[in-house]
């Protein structure tokens, strides 16, 4: 029987940031490892998550020992898991079954060294002060040629700021010239323990499936994604020129 009290069950819910990092990428092995100004980025991603306010907990969660050991050094907390897992919903899904206190959880990608903490929070408060299951970041387009591309996501919202719907088509149609902004998403996740556990059990949906879009499977099945519109596009690191790009940036000689 459970015998916690209100205020005490209030004060075990804790907001976890949790990090997936793998080595193995086809387009890049080994990204997190890789070092700018004599930091890995899996460093600049933790060290920026450590500054975010109303965060109580960090984790690396990683498949390979030489992840584990390069957070290890800097000081971080990292947790091993399994080799097995296809996404990284289903890596940070493992960390949060051994944390039964993680109430509010937030998927921070490892190869985002350029996120900034003002992201992180308004994802934070996306779930947790809006009635939402998940949350996430969107950002306004206006390069017409970005707008075409397959491989930027874009969603259309609501009057609340709830995703409508993500897609890699040009939404929304324009049938009339300029009526709407467009919108391309950007990949950071806020959820409820509810909705992650819900997320990681559910099988995939048709329309995940055809547009190969994880956060689908959400909205078919009838959650609420909450989004927040930020004006920078980040730096994410997924080939060698983006690698090259932050270095630049980051100003390393």
């Amino acid at each position: 029987m459970d015998f916690i009290c209100g205020k005490e069950r209030l004060k075990m819910k804790k907001t976890a940031i949790i990090i997936p990092a793998r080595y193995g990428s086809s387009r890049l092995e080994g990204k997190p490892l890789l070092k700018v100004n004599e930091k890995p980025i899996i460093q600049w991603v933790y060290e920026t998550a450590k500054t975010v306010k109303g965060c109580d907990e960090i984790i690396v969660a990683t498949d390979d020992e030489r992840i584990y050991n390069a957070v290890a050094d800097f000081g971080g907390i990292a947790e091993m898991t399994s080799t097995e897992h296809k996404c990284g919903s289903d890596r940070i899904m493992e960390v949060v079954d051994r944390h039964i206190d993680f109430e509010y959880i937030i998927n921070l990608q490892g190869d985002e060294p350029m996120i900034k903490k003002e992201h992180i929070e308004a994802v934070i408060d996306g779930v947790k002060n809006h009635n939402a299951d998940i949350s996430t970041l969107i950002r306004p387009i206006e390069d017409k040629t970005e707008i075409e591309k397959q491989s930027l996501v874009k969603c259309v919202i609501d009057n609340e700021g709830f995703a409508l719907y993500f897609s890699r088509a040009k939404i929304p149609f324009e049938r009339n010239e300029n009526p709407s902004p467009f919108y391309g998403h950007i990949g950071i996740y806020g959820y409820t323990r509810e909705a992650l556990v819900k997320m990681t059990t559910s099988v995939q949906t048709s329309l995940e499936i055809s547009e190969s879009l994880e956060q689908l499977r959400a909205l078919q099945l009838g959650m609420k994604i909450k989004t927040s519109i930020v004006k920078e596009k980040p730096v994410g690191i997924d080939t060698l020129a983006d690698y090259e790009e932050f270095r630049k940036i980051a100003g390393e000689k």
